[in-house]
This record gives C-alpha cells, structure tokens and sequence, in this order.
C-alpha cells in the first residue's frame, strides 16, 4: 500500500468522522426534552421519511460516489500483494460501515442531551423519592390488598420482618367440627457461626437442651432455613412472637415493601429496607414537616416529568398522619390523585434509554448489515478488477 493511498483512506475515514460528528450534535439539540418522553419514545429508528433520514441518504450516496471516482481513478495505478489487499478490504469495510451509521450518531447525540438534562445521580435521586413514597400512592381501593399491604411486608423497626403462622384449634380433638383459626407472628431472625461450632453443638443438642429443661424438637421446628457459606452456618429461624396489629408504632403505610421501579445495580433487597427505614422515620421519628417536604418534592417532581398530578402536598400530609393514627379506619380516601400509569411508562422508558439503549433497531438490523456488506463488496471488486488491469507489481 503506497503512501499516496494510505493518505487518501486516512482523509475519507477523517471526513466521516467529521460527519458523524455533525450528526452527533444535530442529534443533542434535537432532542425535545423530558417532558416529552413516553413510552414510544426510543432512539433513532430509520425510518426513510424524515430529516435524518433524507439527508442520510444523500450524504452517503455523495460520500459514496465522490470516494469511488477518487479511489479508481488516483489509486490504482499498481498491483498489490494479496496481504495489502487484505488490508485495503479491511479499511474498505470500516468505510462502508461508516458511511451508513450517521443516525446511530444522531442517536449518540440524542442520549448525550438526555444525560445532560438528567443525570443519572439525580435520575436515581427521584426514584429514592418514590420508592420511600410508594406506599402513599396507591389508589384508595388498592389499601385493602392483603397482596400489597400486610404485616409480612413490614421491614422496619425491630423486630420486623415478621413470619405469620396460621394454626387450626380444635375444640375438642376428638371431633374436629368446630374449629377457630390462630394467627402467630414470629420475628425473622438469622444466626451465624462457624460451620465447625455448630457440628459440634449439633451433636451435643439433646444432653443440652435437657440441661435447660426445652423441648428440642420445638426449638428445632422454629428453624426456617439452614445453609452453609464457605465455613460458616447460617441459620434463619422464628424468633418471638409478636403482634403487629397492636403495635402503635405500625400502620398501613409501613405494610408495604414494593419499590415503584428499583434503582440500577443495587441489591433490591438492600433498596427495599433503606426505603423501610426512610418510611418509618418521616412517620415516626421526624417532625410532620419533613414528611410535608416530601410530598412537596413529589408534586415537584411531577411537574418535572410532565405528569398529570392534582397532589397538594399539604393535603396528602395531613391524610397521610391521620392515617397513621387511626390505623384501624378503613381508608376510604387519600387525596393523591395523580396520572399512575404515565408516570410510570416515563420512568420505564427512561431506564430503558439509560440502561438497555438500542441504537440499532431490530426492524432495520438485518437490512443495515445487507447494506454494509453489499456495498462493501461492490468496492472491493471494483478495486481488485481496477488493480489488476495494471501491470506494476509492489
């Protein structure tokens, strides 16, 4: 490969570059902003119609035509080993492949703004404030879920989370008509030790617990679950009893553990007891008006995404606190009225866009690569017939 066609590929893959890089930017100032993101919205589809897409054409035809002209007739004037024309193929194919992805560019550009406008430390931010306010959002009629909301989906304070433990009491054993059905909660508790220590106790259970007047089998029975860790036991057992349903400090809002959509690459179940904690202290432990700033970030926070929203922060406050405090009123009403579905299809799109972008389509795929390669063999050929009609050997 001489040097005047090293400079020649060099300059074309510079121009395409240069390209790109006007896609790319067209790309950050086209983008239309947050508020206008929904669930259709993907990055580019080509779609042979549009700005991006008519001008991609005639770009890439031009480029195309004007490298073709250049390359056939300046650089063919000598014969090259079969390695150099290996090599001629392989720059030939990066060409080709660049000259037809301007709009994965544009693409680049769009997600670039999208950053921009929203981080992702501040995109990870609102999902904390609505994984923590979940429980607050709900429709009235979704409060009487035993799915969503019940004393197992507690995860804060200790003694929480619990297990319930449903017996069948007969009145007499004898004949098992009549029966009343008991409802146990036992706190979830985990204990660990080396695996070596527990065999040892293991072996020696019986002398011990009749030592301590317990019944063995009893104790054993509370045993949820038992595994070994590299050279540790962990065992999660049934600790004591508790009743939730009397505890002053558990209401409605706390029977509830779902995240509204969990932040990217932490452990949900890590995510899930932060939010817990976070909870219990804006009800509990905090002064009423750090709850009340967080309903005013929510109603921000709507706005920001463009979703539909009547909250008035003061209101849900004060709905949410007599709640708290009359747990055993049904609760008929919050006033939290806002568009659930959009907000939730902005945020699914959003992670979508953030983590799993698709730059190339699977409608186009298939015919993007027939392209890339039907044009990348038309100037090989072209290329290999023109050199061979030289006589000049390198």
């Amino acid at each position: 490969m001489n040097k005047k066609l090293k400079q020649f590929l060099i300059k074309s893959v510079v121009v395409l570059l240069a390209i790109h890089l006007a896609y790319f930017i067209y790309g950050y100032f086209k983008f239309e902003g947050l508020k206008n993101i929904n669930i259709y919205t993907e990055f580019y589809r080509f779609k042979f119609y549009d700005d991006v897409s008519i001008s991609h054409f005639f770009v890439s035809g031009l480029f195309l035509l004007l490298f073709l002209i250049f390359l056939l007739r300046n650089h063919t004037k000598q014969r090259y080993s079969w390695l150099n024309i290996f090599k001629i193929g392989s720059v030939l194919l990066l060409i080709s492949f660049l000259t037809f992805t301007f709009f994965i560019s544009y693409s680049f550009g769009v997600n670039a703004k999208l950053k921009v406008d929203l981080p992702e430390t501040n995109f990870n931010k609102d999902k904390v404030l609505l994984n923590v306010l979940n429980p607050f959002l709900y429709k009235y009629t979704s409060y009487s879920s035993e799915k969503l909301f019940n004393t197992e989906n507690i995860l804060y304070p200790k003694p929480y989370p619990v297990l319930k433990q449903v017996d069948t009491i007969y009145q007499d054993p004898q004949n098992r008509e009549y029966s009343t059905v008991e409802y146990n909660y036992y706190s979830i508790d985990t204990l660990k030790m080396l695996t070596t220590v527990y065999e040892k106790l293991d072996a020696k259970k019986d002398i011990f617990f009749e030592s301590l007047q317990f019944d063995a089998s009893q104790l054993m029975q509370r045993i949820i679950s038992k595994k070994t860790i590299k050279d540790s036991t962990e065992i999660i057992y049934k600790g004591v009893e508790v009743s939730p349903q009397y505890d002053q400090e558990i209401c409605l809002f706390l029977e509830n553990q779902n995240l509204f959509i969990p932040i990217h690459d932490i452990p949900i179940a890590r995510q899930k007891y932060q939010n817990a904690v976070a909870r219990y202290k804006l009800l509990y432990k905090y002064k009423q008006d750090s709850l009340l700033h967080s309903f005013q970030k929510l109603d921000t926070l709507l706005k920001k995404y463009n979703i539909e929203t009547q909250i008035v922060a003061k209101d849900l406050a004060k709905d949410a606190f007599h709640y708290r405090d009359n747990n055993q009123e049904p609760l008929n009403a919050i006033r939290n009225t806002f568009d659930r579905a959009a907000l939730t299809d902005k945020f699914k799109t959003l992670d979508k866009l953030f983590y799993t972008p698709n730059y190339l389509h699977s409608s186009i795929r298939i015919i993007f690569f027939e392209v890339v390669i039907s044009v990348w063999f038309i100037l090989f050929v072209l290329y290999i017939i023109w050199n061979f009609k030289s006589k000049k050997t390198v």
